[in-house]
């Protein structure tokens, strides 16, 4: 046994001297790479992964549930400030199963269940009363928890007292709420409605009027009625976020333009808008003619009419008993013969009659002003003339488009003018841009990255070596070169040419063999 041990010493022993020291390094290297894989390996399957348990628990839970799981030999860690309590991930499906059957976690509310385990003959109307309403109070607060971003909800009712007296007026119930929000989290205006409406309608007589809802930082969210159109608050910020998206638009396009010009460090600009927010409705009823040329329409009907008369006229004196007082008043002079001739043309024309229903859009730009501040170029004051020449005319172009036209019209070109206002100088107070926080790299990527460049090192190193296997072998451990060989005798005939040409075709064809052959020779001499 222990000649076989010294053997194999030997020969380990004995390749190892023959080997290089590129050789050495290169072994030595594999066996370094494969103990850091295999210690890696063993890490991260040895490694414990905790998962949570429960989450947004109170204090008293969190202890209940950590004093059962020590009890219990299970690893268990606390973090969220002591609201979430973390288990290894493959025991926490079996763990939630367990402590469910065993009542856990144990809130200390009262729930409707309280009434079967205590009902009995010995209650009180007071004490049913009491926990009849802490038993509201705890299936709401449960209620709002499932709600996103809430993690704990306190609940207080107070119900009207029941009387036996008849009354006209009924009294109503109140109830004050305080939501403890995730941080950063905030209510929308939907999420705030639909809180008031579920204690509303799960309290009796419970108007939304008598209900207070605020976070834990006392601030409190007013009901919304999203039906409810004229709320000023809700028309105001309306008005505001149009007059927001306008402004930001005009602004984002004028630096885009302007940066392009100057550069995009070098040009602010700030837009300030008047709005008119006057809606118009109105209906008009115009008629016009269907050749504007003429001013005329189009004949549906034409009727020409012509009388002609010839004879005697009235006779003289008139005709008797025709006077209003006196009978038998002479009327007037005769007229003799009488000619009488008429023509008359009746053209029906039609025209056309527009109805129109006109809805004024009520986002109209009353007033803009614009105001560009330029840094100029380095070893200048200011911008050149010209230059801000440009600028002005570029801006007085897009004060023209946007006001709209009824308050563009009363405007004249001093007037626009005015409204725009340019800055060249330099700029002392630029912002530095903070570079953001650095993302944490999870540690299994540098683990995997520094394998991939340790199999690269260690493939290089491989193809170097194996390239340089022709050097290397004509070198001693030193790094000296052998003895010079002698060539060959050059023998045209006989068995030394023969030879010479096979060693040369083997040196050729079988490069690694030909130096092993080689080794061989030097060493036996």
């Amino acid at each position: 046994m222990n000649e076989r041990v010294r053997l194999y010493r030997d020969r380990v022993t004995e390749y190892w001297r023959n080997r290089t020291k590129k050789q050495q390094m290169v072994i030595v290297g594999a066996v370094l790479l494969i103990i850091i894989l295999l210690a890696f390996l063993t890490f991260f399957s040895t490694r414990t992964h905790y998962v949570p348990l429960y989450s947004n628990l109170t204090l008293q839970e969190t202890g209940n549930i950590k004093e059962t799981l020590d009890a219990r030999g299970i690893s268990s860690e606390i973090a969220n400030d002591g609201t979430t309590i973390l288990v290894p991930e493959t025991q926490v499906d079996a763990l939630k199963v367990e402590l469910a059957a065993e009542g856990l976690p144990q809130s200390g509310t009262i729930n409707y269940s309280t009434f079967r385990d205590s009902m009995g003959f010995g209650m009180t109307d007071n004490e049913f009363s009491l926990m009849e309403r802490a038993a509201i109070e705890s299936e709401l607060a449960d209620l709002i928890r499932s709600v996103d971003g809430v993690n704990q909800a306190n609940v207080m009712i107070t119900l009207p007292e029941q009387t036996l007296w008849v009354s006209d007026s009924q009294q109503e119930a109140t109830a004050s709420v305080v939501v403890d929000l995730a941080p950063g989290f905030q209510l929308d205006a939907s999420q705030v409605r639909a809180l008031y409406h579920l204690v509303s309608r799960s309290v009796p007589n419970l108007p939304i009027e008598n209900i207070v809802i605020m976070n834990q930082m006392f601030e409190d969210y007013l009901y919304d009625d999203h039906h409810s159109t004229g709320s000023t608050l809700s028309v105001y910020e309306q008005q505001r976020a149009i007059q927001r998206d306008i402004e930001r638009d005009l602004t984002r396009n004028l630096q885009q333009m302007l940066g392009t010009l100057v550069g995009r460090d070098k040009v602010l600009v700030s837009v300030t808008t008047d709005i008119d927010f006057t809606q118009e409705n109105r209906q008009e009823e115009r008629v016009e003619p269907v050749d504007e040329e003429n001013m005329e329409g189009i004949a549906v009907s034409v009727e020409n009419i012509t009388e002609t008369y010839s004879g005697e006229g009235t006779p003289e004196g008139g005709i008797e008993g025709v006077g209003d007082d006196i009978p038998n008043f002479p009327g007037v002079y005769g007229t003799g013969e009488v000619d009488y001739e008429l023509t008359e043309d009746r053209i029906n024309y039609e025209v056309n009659r527009i109805r129109s229903d006109i809805v004024e859009s009520p986002y109209k730009i009353r007033d803009l002003g614009i105001q560009v501040m330029v840094e100029p170029p380095e070893g200048m004051e200011e911008l050149p003339a010209d230059r801000l020449a440009d600028i002005q005319q570029i801006l007085g172009t897009v004060v023209r488009t946007s006001i709209s036209g009824v308050y563009a019209a009363e405007l004249t070109d001093d007037e626009f003018n005015e409204k725009i206002f340019v800055s060249s100088q330099p700029f002392e107070g630029k912002a530095d841009l903070e570079t953001g926080a650095g993302s944490s790299v999870p540690v299994w990527v540098y683990v995997v990255g520094g394998i991939l460049l340790a199999t690269i090192i260690f493939l290089i190193v491989l193809l170097v070596r194996r390239r340089g296997d022709s050097d290397e072998d004509l070198m001693d451990d030193d790094g000296a070169l052998t003895e010079e060989i002698p060539d060959l005798p050059q023998e045209e005939e006989g068995t030394g040419a023969q030879k010479r040409k096979q060693i040369e075709r083997m040196a050729k064809e079988r490069p690694e063999e030909f130096s092993k052959l080689l080794r061989t020779w030097l060493s036996e001499d």
